[in-house]
């Protein structure tokens, strides 16, 4: 069961990291796009009309089970991030590809279990067209960041970092890990809270879906 805390106690972090499923950072749990069933019901009349080759709910199974399609697609907040060589970017930086963003940091079990599925996912379908861009938010900073990359099996992913974990807000994510899958004009098809197999035939079906409505559209 996840526990709640809030952002500034990092002090309990380091205590309850290992026994923590999923880390909840914020206290608005009843925010999750899961739990309000309007919404469930808006987005299962407007996947009903979705022309085909679209990402739709029928595509969260399996490994992906808990993916939220968004009903509405709705551009991303500006989010500004760092490079691992310290060079200021934007999300904006992606318009026209296909993006898988995922925040983690060091402290988060969950974090480390999916690092490698997500590395592979790089190897799999990095290209000109999607880029994992996974957003480091660990207060460590680049070095900590960088170290935990390559002891994780995760080198094909580039090094980003947050470390005034302002994305958190930004992307009204409630714990980490979280992950958005972003549309080639910067809209946000669905989320994820939590790990998952991101090198599953789920998510690789997943992401040539995301990556076919742009050359379809």
């Amino acid at each position: 069961m996840a526990m709640k805390f809030g952002i500034s106690t990092g002090a309990a972090v380091g205590i309850i990291a290992g026994i923590v499923g999923i880390y909840v950072l914020r206290s608005d749990e009843s925010k999750v796009d899961r739990s309000d069933s309007a919404a469930q019901s808006e987005e299962a009349a407007v996947e009903a009309a979705a022309p085909a080759g679209t990402v739709t709910r029928q595509l969260a199974k399996g490994t992906l089970a808990a993916f939220v399609v968004k009903p509405e697609r709705l551009p991303v907040p500006d989010l500004v991030f760092m490079t691992g060589e310290g060079e200021q970017v934007s999300i904006d930086k992606w318009r026209g590809r296909v993006v898988l963003l995922n925040l983690w940091a060091t402290w988060c079990a969950p974090c480390r279990k999916e690092m490698p599925d997500l590395s592979k996912l790089q190897e799999e379908l990095g290209s000109e067209d999607f880029e994992v861009v996974a957003i480091s938010v660990d207060r460590k900073g680049t070095e900590a960041s960088a170290a935990f990359l390559i002891e994780n099996d995760a080198t094909a992913l580039k090094l980003y970092v947050d470390k005034s974990a302002q994305s958190l807000d930004t992307l009204q994510a409630v714990g980490l890990p979280a992950t958005l899958l972003i549309d080639r004009q910067g809209r946000e098809i669905g989320r994820l809270l939590g790990p998952a197999h991101w090198s599953s035939p789920e998510a690789l079906t997943l992401i040539r879906t995301a990556l076919g409505e742009g050359k379809t559209s």
